[in-house]
């Protein structure tokens, strides 16, 4: 994906997109196969699951040309914690909880901690 987007722009992009199939794949059943036997629903989730590979695959290779193995695992967290909560809220019909904001301001520190030296 090279559409003249800084580096870290690019990740963070494909690293959204692989984490709305992966909360998919890994949630989303709970909601549409829950009346279905556990084997379809890993079936349909693994099937699901493929194109965030497909995704996240070259998310890290270009995150890696700027980024540290750890300072990329640190934006995936933030990113999949922004995927996640208004995939819970909105689309499973969880309550959104003040606790969703404490695991928010633990990754501010995780991710001042793995950029600080940069």
């Amino acid at each position: 994906m090279n559409l003249n987007l800084p580096i870290p722009l690019q990740t963070i992009l494909l690293l959204t997109a692989s984490n709305v199939f992966m909360t998919f794949a890994w949630y989303g059943h709970l909601k549409t196969l829950s009346h279905k036997p556990w084997i379809v629903a890993a079936l349909v989730s693994w099937g699901i699951a493929l194109f965030e590979y497909l995704l996240m695959v070259p998310a890290n290779r270009i995150g890696a040309q700027q980024f540290s193995v750890g300072q990329l695992k640190i934006i995936q967290e933030v990113v999949t914690l922004s995927v996640f909560v208004p995939f819970a809220v909105f689309y499973l019909r969880e309550p959104l909880k003040l606790d969703y904001l404490w695991a928010g301001l633990c990754l501010v520190g995780a991710v001042y901690f793995m950029f600080r030296s940069h």
